[in-house]
Order: structure tokens, then C-alpha cells, then sequence
């Protein structure tokens, strides 16, 4: 089977990405969720004119140009509106938030008011209407105020309970079931024997998951045995993933066994190996209603490749976006040799200079084993097959990470 590019095996992979169904969410477990339906406003913000500030309720037509002395007849706190009719010469003491007193059209705030018992003398005059809100003034009834596929932050969070939605119409979370394989892998914190590794891939994978709005499910880690491995396929199977993400054994070797229980089990292998570096063993396919991804053992390429497909195809169930483009370009700080027949992702550091241009530097060593270059990298520069060779002061295309 040829290297397939990366276009065409994200392309396969969205073909039929249909976005997940609508569930009704808790306002208060809705943060970072994303938006199903658009949200309509069920009343008017504020529903009432409002005071903007603490002072007098008056009839801006009482002003005389020298002091003017004015009555308080009563008090309204916010919550608690005056219930009264004001009369020429009259005032109310407001607070902020409560609904100005009919006959009242301005706010007399409280530093440019002389009090004596109950009688102000009006130290600087407002100008009509001053520190009033009408009502409306930030949203009305029946207006549509979010649009899906909108993921949800604090302020539009905020925004939705002042539109007085306690539950909101959002996207089922995919459910993405992790299983790394192999009998070199232990949990961080375990004592690996002396061929053992610590198994790394799947934090940064379960990680990516949920910045993307997915919902991670932890398999665990399957010996490299036909048996374990099948069981722990079903167990994704049977608890609905929407995606089976494997890490490791979707190679040729002997000992990678992942393809080879999967194929047992009923997949339909949509694609296998692409032209890409790194991360060439990538694999994916459907079982029933599950895709299966994949990714390769090696931690940057599972990382990169998660990056690169895991997290389109999780935006696509979402309904949202999925941003293939490049994003950005930046200037080379060191030369870059001729690319080869696969599409490379060089790990390198990002930096500003003082012209406010992007200086991106390349590692000099990219071991798809080393994970502290991707941790220390800023972005990737993408290096398309059989690119020229570049030299330093070139801008190249980056994905920022």
C-alpha cells in the first residue's frame, strides 16, 4: 500500500463526520461546551429603565440655571422600585439598579447633591437623562444573542443566565476511548522493569481530547497479546465510543498486533500509512458506528498525528470548523534542507524580533522520540513534500501549537 497524502487521508477521515446529537445541559457544567441550537433571549435586559448609579430620581425639567432645591419623597433601592407618582419639584433617593420612578427622566448622582433632611440642592446639573438605561438597552426579548457552534466561555455563560436559560441545547461530547498497547508500557508513577518504558502517549492524547471538547475514556494499557487486546476493543465497543484512539502496534512488525485484532473484529480499514513525518503509521477505520485512529507508539508522532487528525475529526462530531488551512508564516532562523516524498512537521521554538516578525527555529535533532522538544516547541514547521531546499531569512508555512 502507497503513502497516502495528508490532505486526502484527512479529507477521508471528515468525509462522513455527521456532528453528534443535541443534549439539554445544566447552565452550571456548560463551560467549554459547544453551543447545538441558537439561544434566544426569554426577556428584555434591563426589563425596566434603571439607574446607572447612586443619587436622586428627577424631572430634568425642574433644573434652574442658578441651585435648584428639590423634595425627596421617598427611597428606591435595587429590587424595591418607588411606587409613587414624582411631581414637579420632587426627587427620589435611587440606587443603582432600580427602576427610575415614573415622571422621573434623569439621575442626579449623589457627589453633585447637597442633602438637608429632606431637601437637595442641586450642586451641578445633569444633563437630561443622564445615567439612565432604558430598558432593552443590552438585549430584547425574541432576540437571538448566541449561534452555535459556538463554544461556551465565561461571558457567554454569563450572557445565557442574564437571558434566564438555566439548561442549554449543546452537542453530545464524543467519547473518545484511549488504549495504548504493549508490554514495554507501566503507568507514570508505576517501577518499570528493567526493559520497561513509562507510557506517556495517552496524558497528552486524553489532554488534546478535551481541549478539542471531547469526553476522554481511559482503556488502559493492553499486553501485546491477540487475546487482552480484543477484549479491551470490545470494551470500547460496548461503552458507545464514538472514536477508538490505539497508540502503538498499528505497524508491520511482529509484535504489532493492533491491525490484525481489528481487522478480526470487523474493520472497515479506511487507510493505512501515510506520507507524513512524523507519523507515518497512521491508521483508521470504522467498527460499526466507532472509528478507530490509530496513532503511531513513537510520543511527538502520536502527539503530532493527534494534533493533525484526532482533533478535526473531534471538531467535525462537534459541528464545528474544522480548520485544515495553514494558519500563519514565519521567518526561518536556520536553513532547511530538501524534503523527501513525505510531508514534514519540524518541531522548532517560536520567537518575536524587534520588527515584531515571527522567528521560527528548528531543533536540530527531531527523534520522533523526544518529548521535550515538542514541550519546548512553539510551533511546526510544515514542509510539504519535495520542498526545496530554504535557506534562514525565508518564510516558511508554521502551525502553531
Amino acid at each position: 500500500m502507497s503513502l497516502m497524502p495528508v490532505e486526502e487521508a484527512l479529507r477521508k477521515l471528515l468525509a462522513d463526520a455527521a456532528p453528534t446529537e443535541t443534549e439539554q445541559v445544566p447552565l452550571a457544567r456548560a463551560n467549554g461546551r459547544i453551543l447545538a441550537a441558537p439561544l434566544v433571549s426569554t426577556r428584555t435586559q434591563p426589563p425596566f429603565a434603571a439607574s446607572a448609579m447612586d443619587g436622586y430620581a428627577i424631572r430634568h425639567r425642574d433644573l434652574q440655571a442658578d441651585r435648584t432645591r428639590l423634595e425627596v419623597i421617598g427611597e428606591a433601592p435595587a429590587g424595591h422600585g418607588f411606587t409613587g407618582q414624582m411631581q414637579a419639584g420632587q426627587a427620589v433617593r435611587i440606587f443603582t439598579g432600580a427602576p427610575v420612578p415614573e415622571g422621573a427622566d434623569t439621575i442626579l448622582i449623589q457627589e453633585n447633591a447637597s442633602r438637608d433632611g429632606d431637601r437637595i440642592t442641586v450642586l451641578e446639573p445633569p444633563a437630561i437623562g443622564a445615567h439612565v438605561r432604558p430598558a432593552g438597552l443590552d438585549f430584547a426579548e425574541g432576540d437571538v444573542l448566541l449561534e452555535p457552534p459556538l463554544k461556551l466561555s465565561y461571558r457567554h455563560l454569563a450572557l445565557a443566565a442574564a437571558m434566564n436559560h438555566a439548561v442549554l441545547p449543546l452537542r453530545r461530547q464524543p467519547r473518545v476511548a484511549i488504549l495504548a498497547t504493549g508490554d514495554e508500557l507501566v503507568r507514570p508513577g508505576a517501577t518499570p522493569g528493567p526493559d520497561q518504558i513509562i507510557a506517556s502517549n495517552h496524558a497528552g492524547i486524553a489532554a488534546l481530547v478535551e481541549d478539542c471538547g471531547g469526553a476522554p475514556v481511559d482503556l488502559g494499557i493492553s499486553p501485546d497479546n491477540p487475546i487482552a487486546l480484543a477484549e479491551h476493543v470490545r470494551g470500547a465497543i460496548t461503552g458507545r465510543a464514538d472514536i477508538l484512539v490505539t497508540l502503538g502496534g498499528a505497524s508491520v512488525g511482529d509484535h504489532d498486533l493492533v491491525q490484525e485484532v481489528l481487522g478480526q473484529q470487523g474493520m472497515d480499514l479506511a487507510f493505512w500509512r501515510i506520507a507524513m513525518r512524523p507519523g507515518k503509521p497512521l491508521m483508521a477505520g470504522r467498527l460499526g458506528a466507532t472509528r478507530v485512529l490509530g496513532l503511531p507508539g513513537n510520543p511527538v508522532s502520536s502527539l503530532v498525528c493527534g494534533l493533525l487528525f484526532l482533533k478535526p475529526l473531534i471538531r467535525a462530531l462537534l459541528g464545528a470548523p474544522v480548520e485544515t488551512g495553514l494558519p500563519s508564516t514565519a521567518v526561518l532562523a536556520a536553513p532547511l534542507a530538501q524534503n523527501d516524498r513525505r510531508q514534514d512537521y519540524v518541531r522548532a521554538t517560536l520567537s518575536e524580533d524587534g520588527n515584531g516578525r515571527q522567528i521560527v527555529t528548528p531543533f536540530s535533532r527531531q527523534d520522533s522520540s523526544m518529548l521535550n522538544l515538542l514541550a519546548r516547541s512553539g510551533a511546526l514547521i510544515i514542509r510539504p513534500p519535495h520542498a526545496p531546499a530554504v535557506d534562514a531569512g525565508s518564510e516558511v508555512p508554521v502551525l502553531r501549537l
